[in-house]
């Protein structure tokens, strides 16, 4: 399936950028619709639902006709307590696209299709995919092996595959996809738009530390730990993020080892804010540019992976 018409409208590169917890804010989101990808935060990245209006103000206001589309990230579980407000503030507001995570709920769905709303649901395997395709989603994020944040295990031609063959909406793949080249080798594999993260963390418009983003171009896939430890679901991380607050990457990827974030991190550490996650594409980050530099280099590597596929294409043709 293509991409919905409300979304597809001024899209000018295959790409959403991720809502990124504590680094995806109104500057990016703005940066990236602009450059004609479509960019995202989570809601909870602002601390009141008054806030999150702020924000969703802030970002209508600067983008124009031209732009591409916006959407936010709303955690469908029990734990967030704000859920029912952020999405009236939502609906309020008319959000283009709504990302929902750990939860497809029907009546959440149909409150965004209610105002003529997009909803895209993450999911790490085939299981989540049909319960989030029995809710009525209009897109499924696939976050396979390697992705930065909660990551599935599974590689992502086997994921997209599997789910290709019962679920014909939209489908966006994310899992170490850091170059245009990677855009493209998304699209071929089946996927209508590449889900990228990582890569815009490392960019000025991004909320992230001066040294997360310095972490992100010195590390590689090496580096990264996928642990549960940190958060209770598995999520990769920064290996030297992890040793920078006294914690051992071995115990971490220890299934019988919980960490005490209370006692375990330094004082001034939180899960997320200093112990920094990423994706195994880190190999490919070597700078930190701004979004409309990334989204110009990231169009130059697409068209270059098209012609040179296009030319092993001849090669084999009959």
């Amino acid at each position: 399936m293509a991409v919905p018409i409300s979304l597809a409208k001024n899209l000018r590169f295959p790409v959403a950028a991720a809502p990124m917890f504590l680094v995806s804010g109104p500057e990016l989101v703005i940066a990236t619709c602009k450059s004609g990808m479509i960019g995202t935060f989570p809601a909870l990245n602002q601390r009141t639902s008054e806030g999150y209006a702020d924000w969703l103000t802030q970002v209508k206001a600067a983008l124009g006709p031209d732009d591409a589309s916006y959407g936010v990230n709303l955690i469908v579980h029990q734990t967030n307590t704000r859920l029912m407000a952020d999405l009236a503030v939502t609906a309020e507001h008319k959000v283009p696209l709504v990302i929902t995570s750990l939860g497809a709920v029907r009546d959440i769905v149909d409150g965004v299709h209610a105002y003529g709303g997009v909803v895209f649901h993450d999911v790490i395997n085939a299981r989540h995919a049909k319960k989030a395709a029995d809710a009525g989603v209009d897109g499924l994020i696939l976050v396979a092996a390697g992705a930065g944040g909660h990551a599935g295990t599974q590689h992502p031609f086997a994921l997209i595959n599997e789910i290709r063959q019962f679920f014909s909406g939209t489908i966006l793949l994310s899992g170490s996809i850091s170059t245009g080249g990677d855009v493209a080798a998304a699209l071929m594999a089946g996927a209508d738009l590449a889900y990228m993260g990582t890569r815009f963390i490392a960019t000025t418009e991004a909320a992230a530390q001066a040294e997360y983003k310095a972490m992100l171009t010195e590390t590689s896939a090496k580096d990264i730990t996928y642990t549960d430890a940190i958060s209770g679901i598995n999520a990769n991380f920064l290996t030297p993020s992890l040793i920078a607050n006294g914690l051992d990457p071995n115990a971490a990827k220890d299934p019988k080892h919980k960490i005490d974030m209370a006692h375990e991190l330094n004082a001034e550490a939180k899960a997320w804010k200093t112990v920094w996650s990423a994706g195994q594409g880190v190999g490919s980050i070597h700078d930190v540019p701004a979004v409309t530099e990334l989204a110009a280099r990231l169009r130059a590597e697409f068209d270059n992976a098209l012609i040179s596929f296009d030319d092993k294409r001849r090669a084999y043709s009959l």
